[in-house]
């Protein structure tokens, strides 16, 4: 939505007539439908421009990344959620999408924050090196950097800035922020810390053009598709019940008076 010089309100996502239908310029039935992928389109969306093939196997690559991480808390609210009201597929999606944010699946927008200001800099390194002895200060890690379970390194970032590295119509601009910033988060933390997932998707999202505002949107289309499929297995077989039933035992009471025998 824009709106013109006359504050009028206006869409260039969508028109229709009595026999078509347009997304943006393009016919959703002579141009599109069975000509383009779902990737394409949502692209032409998003970015309002043609997508490229190098935008289309670097968002391919990031939504497929994104989609699955296990029983992670969006994972586990999409559960419980279809368990309480299983007519209600798309609330409990939703209740897994909430949990998109700046701690789990959508820390991209953090680190992509960060490399637009290493990219705006004089001095890329001297801003890093401020950056890392920030987030030391705060005793946080640095947004894209250090993981739980993968340790020495998160192969899937790597992998993700092997795939943009080779793509001769990348910049390389964000990839380099990434790498600097890399460089000063090992030198202030004096061993090395690896990127993470979401740190790559940063880097390469914004290699294509994605602004950063709207980076965190790529993880929930992705993430949506995998709540989905965690829901089709919550349908085969349950798992909602039991996580409710180990907080229930695992999580004692301890205030008041509540609970206390007779004899008390």
């Amino acid at each position: 939505m824009t709106t013109t010089a006359s504050q009028t309100p206006v869409t260039r996502l969508c028109t229709h007539t009595l026999t078509s239908l347009h997304y943006r310029d393009a016919n959703l039935v002579e141009d599109l439908m069975g000509k383009k992928t779902f990737t394409e389109v949502m692209l032409m969306q998003i970015l309002g421009r043609a997508p490229r093939g190098v935008d289309l196997r670097i968002t391919d690559v990031v939504l497929i990344v994104l989609m699955e991480h296990g029983l992670t808390p969006s994972a586990i609210a999409t559960r419980l959620i279809y368990m309480s009201a299983p007519e209600n597929l798309q609330g409990a999606v939703s209740a897994g999408l909430l949990a998109v944010g700046s701690s789990f699946v959508g820390t991209m927008e953090n680190c992509a924050g960060l490399l637009d200001r290493l990219a705006a800099a004089d001095d890329p390194e001297a801003e890093a090196l401020a950056i890392a002895r920030h987030y030391k200060g705060l005793k946080s890690p640095v947004p894209g950097f250090g993981h739980h379970l993968h340790k020495p390194v998160d192969p899937r970032a790597y992998k993700l800035l092997e795939m943009g590295r080779v793509e001769a119509e990348l910049k390389g601009d964000r990839i380099r922020a990434l790498e600097t910033l890399s460089r000063a988060v090992d030198a202030v933390a004096g061993r090395p810390i690896t990127i993470n997932a979401t740190g790559a998707v940063a880097a390469l999202l914004g290699e294509i053009g994605v602004p950063t505002a709207v980076m965190r949107g790529f993880a929930v289309i992705s993430r949506a598709a995998g709540l989905v499929a965690h829901i089709v297995e919550e349908q085969q077989s349950p798992s909602g019940r039991f996580i409710w039933d180990t907080v229930e035992h695992a999580i004692p009471f301890v205030g008041g008076s509540a609970g206390q025998g007779a004899d008390a």
